[in-house]
């Protein structure tokens, strides 16, 4: 998410939990976000400042799941609004939902994406988004108790544009390399919207990333946050919990 990311979808959360829902289209500059599972290394703090010192931030976020690279090149999408429903009651739902606009949007610039997991990619799990066997977005939500009723919910996804594969993966590897996980990723397991547009042809004229954000919002204007919450609510029938908050990934970390 990076730091900006991280404070802004903060801000997405409240605003959620005052009852509104929002979608926000984003960039984050070089850097990785790891979940705060990761605070279980020794060495994690001075990591992140040698990886500061290369000029690259390493964040750690709310939600589970594992490492994934932000930087240009890279379009995050967030959604935030309220529910009334049990926590964690929807969760299938909205990641169905994610990868529904991100699925419309990509359809639109004529690439077939479909929710799977690609073994061997960053962060892996059964809703990222793949085109050709290859992933091309990541996806996260987040629930926090409303103090009126119900919970925010922040629902996330990472949609590689045109950023390098290889160049992403081999930032996670070096990443864990100095943590000593023993996870190893690959960059072939990874794509972006500029290798899976049709002819791999992008218009040299204009910005991909402008592209992209322009047809994110089309879907987006098809499928609003806060006209499809009723929706949502009947996908997943509705079960008791006491939770305050809680917190998942997409991604099946091992």
């Amino acid at each position: 998410m990076g730091a900006v990311g991280l404070h802004g979808e903060s801000a997405l959360l409240a605003f959620a939990a005052s009852g509104r829902a929002v979608a926000h289209l984003w960039e984050a500059p070089l850097g990785l976000v790891a979940p705060s599972s990761y605070r279980r290394y020794a060495r994690l703090a001075q990591i992140q400042a040698d990886f500061a010192r290369r000029g690259v931030a390493v964040e750690l976020r709310p939600s589970g799941g594992g490492v994934v690279p932000q930087g240009p090149g890279n379009l995050n999408m967030s959604l935030a609004f309220p529910v009334s429903q049990p926590i964690g009651s929807l969760s299938d739902a909205i990641y169905q939902h994610l990868c529904a606009i991100l699925q419309a949007a990509l359809a639109g610039l004529g690439i077939r994406a479909e929710a799977r997991a690609v073994a061997g990619s960053f962060c892996d799990g059964r809703y990222n988004l793949a085109v050709g066997g290859r992933k091309i977005a990541g996806t996260a939500q987040y629930w926090r108790r409303r103090e009126a009723n119900g919970h925010a919910v922040l629902a996330h996804a990472v949609l590689l544009v045109d950023a390098d594969p290889a160049a992403a993966t081999g930032l996670a590897n070096a990443f864990e390399a100095a943590l000593g996980s023993g996870r190893t990723y690959d960059p072939d397991a990874v794509t972006s919207v500029a290798l899976s547009l049709p002819g791999n042809d992008a218009d040299p004229e204009r910005r991909l990333s402008s592209i992209v954000r322009g047809a994110l919002r089309r879907a987006l204007a098809y499928a609003a946050v806060g006209a499809h919450r009723e929706r949502l609510a009947e996908l997943t029938p509705r079960r008791r919990g006491t939770d305050r908050e809680r917190s998942s990934c997409s991604c099946d970390q091992r």
